[in-house]
């Protein structure tokens, strides 16, 4: 996500970072590669400019806090002045690693012992369908009980779509095919789950453009009826500025309390729609960053800023492992740090990888944010598949104890899992040498999963 922007920021800061002397000649280089990097990650010319202003006014007039460098108060300012862009509105004072706690605290919006309505609002072809379905799988992860309702009846086919996207996370939908009365679904819909013990109720509307007067006056009607706890605006992040004009339509229709950004993984519009959105005043509280299900996450300005400086995202990770229950099997745990790990814990390890996506932990960690290469992680990733079709190919005896793994089992190994046999004996030896870096490395654990995936 966002490759231009955050290589550029990271070029500008190694400036700062590698200068023996701090002076006028360079704030001014550093803002120069700043203002290239965001105006091609298509950010309003004027917004950039003022980030680059309030950047060399700041770096050359503030004296540093006590106990911090000049060049850390610099890295601290442009922190800030990126996080104040993407909508974050505290102060920044001093940064680490660990970034600030800043989360939007999306689920304080909803109150315990009622059910809590969420319109979601947006043009055709910003995925809000997509997108009811993610936001119903990530509030059922943080435990509320979740209905949903499809009153598009303009796209042919929503509701079907709705629905089988729901069915995968055994999410009920509320619709009626025939009908042509959004406003009506969504009463119908509201008296179906009112006897339902369900602590959230979203409700999918229909698309159309912007400046259609009738979408705009359903919007209306539809949040008139509904009187939603949160009503979240769905925004294409191929779009760029145009996100701020779509925004302030939508908001006078319907106030908005909220903006959710999609298809960040793949456009360079994308700095665009994130800072045009939050000079709306509306909180961007989600963004997509793929095509799974799950992949949506809760949008923090300082923690984003974070993964594009390169400071990695701490909290981002352990939400990812919380999620996925990584913590599950204290033993297991203890047996992979202290080398004692089975092929079963390993296997486990990769399944839990897998579904967090490579990259994500990659991108995720200080230290090797921007470190590994595409190719690099492309290798990566394909080992490991490679290496997931070898386990599962094991009997028990053979992934508790692989010293049993003889050639003839390796030969039935191989036919099983559709590698070649030497494919299988490097998997073992990788194995045995995770373990025994595992158990030698301590602290350096992040250099084991390196070596481990032959990259060290």
């Amino acid at each position: 996500m966002f490759e231009n922007l955050r290589d550029g920021l990271r070029s500008a800061l190694k400036k700062i970072v590698g200068a023996s002397d701090i002076n006028e000649e360079l704030i001014d280089a550093l803002c120069k590669d700043i203002q290239r990097s965001l105006l091609v990650s298509d950010v309003k010319a004027a917004l950039v400019k003022t980030i680059t202003d309030n950047l060399k006014q700041r770096a050359l007039n503030e004296q540093p806090p006590k106990g911090l460098s000049r060049k850390d108060h610099i890295v601290t300012i442009l922190y800030g002045e990126l996080a104040k862009m993407l909508g974050y509105s505290g102060e920044i004072t001093t940064i680490d690693k660990k970034g600030i706690d800043d989360d939007p605290g999306v689920t304080t919006f909803f109150q315990p012992g009622k059910q809590n309505v969420v319109l979601l609002l947006g043009i055709q072809g910003s995925g809000k369908t997509t997108v009811t379905a993610k936001l119903a799988r990530w509030l059922t992860k943080h435990g509320y009980k979740v209905g949903v309702i499809g009153t598009d009846t303009w796209r042919p086919g929503a509701l079907t779509q709705l629905k089988m996207n729901c069915a995968k996370i055994n999410i009920e939908v509320y619709g009626e095919e025939e009908s042509k009365d959004a406003v009506g679904i969504a009463r119908h819909g509201l008296e179906h789950f009112k006897p339902q013990n369900l602590d959230v109720l979203i409700i999918d509307t229909a698309g159309r453009h912007k400046e259609e007067a009738g979408l705009l006056q359903e919007m209306a009607e539809m949040h008139k009826l509904a009187t939603p706890d949160l009503a979240l605006l769905v925004l294409d992040g191929t779009i760029g500025q145009q996100a701020y004009s779509q925004a302030e339509a939508f908001h006078k229709a319907a106030p908005l309390g909220g903006i959710i950004i999609t298809k960040l993984d793949g456009t360079a519009k994308g700095g665009g729609a994130l800072a045009a959105s939050a000079t709306t005043g509306a909180k961007v509280m989600f963004i997509g960053t793929g095509e799974r299900i799950d992949d949506l996450e809760q949008f923090s300005p300082t923690r984003f800023v974070g993964r594009l400086l390169g400071m990695g995202d701490i909290k981002a990770l352990l939400e990812m492992a919380k999620g996925l229950e990584m913590q599950a099997d204290e033993n297991q745990a203890k047996r992979v740090l202290s080398g004692k790990m089975t092929i079963e814990d390993f296997y486990a390890q990769m399944e839990q990888v897998g579904k967090m996506g490579f990259r994500n932990v990659i991108e995720s960690m200080p230290g090797l944010s921007g470190m590994v290469k595409e190719d690099q992680l492309d290798a990566m990733q394909e080992r490991m598949e490679k290496w997931r079709f070898i386990i599962q190919s094991m009997t028990l005896e053979e992934k508790k104890d692989p010293d049993v793994i003889n050639e003839a089992r390796r030969k039935r190994i191989a036919r099983g899992s559709g590698m070649s046999e030497s494919e299988v004996k490097h998997m073992i030896t990788q194995y045995n040498n995770s373990k025994a870096m595992m158990k030698q490395s301590k602290g350096r654990q992040m250099q084991g999963l390196m070596r481990r995936f032959g990259l060290g």
